[in-house]
């Protein structure tokens, strides 16, 4: 299964490529521009918050490790991006081998709210990618609402 989520990872790692591509033509201010049909929430701060889902659930709570999370306050173009996906990336990389052996194995954690919760490491694999594929096509909408037009982004590109 290793191997398995490995390739997997590096199909995100397309998406999100073509997106961060995409990105590097929207001007820092629309970039940073807080939409009200998204709670305020700017493109920027829905890609912070994404990796910050990678750095809680596979970090923090699956390795026990204590990392800081990002703030968005602190991210201002998409250079400042592409260098927290790097760590987020550097997460996953330490997560799949953490894990290599155990991918199916449940374990016992705590939720963000502290209620205990059951789950395999591939269960959080799922989790963090599929939550990254959600805000994606977010940011996509929040680019089209300002007047872009999006390119393809999915994982399975023309």
């Amino acid at each position: 299964m290793y191997t398995t989520l490995q390739h997997q990872y590096r199909l995100v790692l397309s998406a999100r490529g073509a997106l961060f591509d995409y990105y590097q033509a929207i001007g820092a201010a629309d970039l940073l521009k807080p939409m009200p049909a998204f709670n305020n929430e700017s493109m920027v701060s829905q890609l912070v918050h994404t990796a910050n889902c990678y750095v809680f659930w596979l970090a923090c709570t699956a390795m026990k490790q204590q990392r800081p999370f990002f703030i968005s306050e602190e991210i201002h173009d998409m250079n400042a991006v592409l260098e927290i996906y790097k760590e987020v990336d550097q997460v996953m990389a330490e997560f799949l081998q953490h894990f290599s052996g155990s991918l199916d194995e449940t374990r016992p954690l705590l939720r963000p709210d502290g209620r205990p919760l059951t789950r395999s490491p591939f269960e959080l694999f799922t989790h963090v990618t599929t939550h990254e594929f959600h805000h994606k096509g977010q940011v996509v909408s929040m680019s089209r609402q300002m007047g872009y037009t999006p390119v393809d982004t999915d994982v399975i590109r023309e």
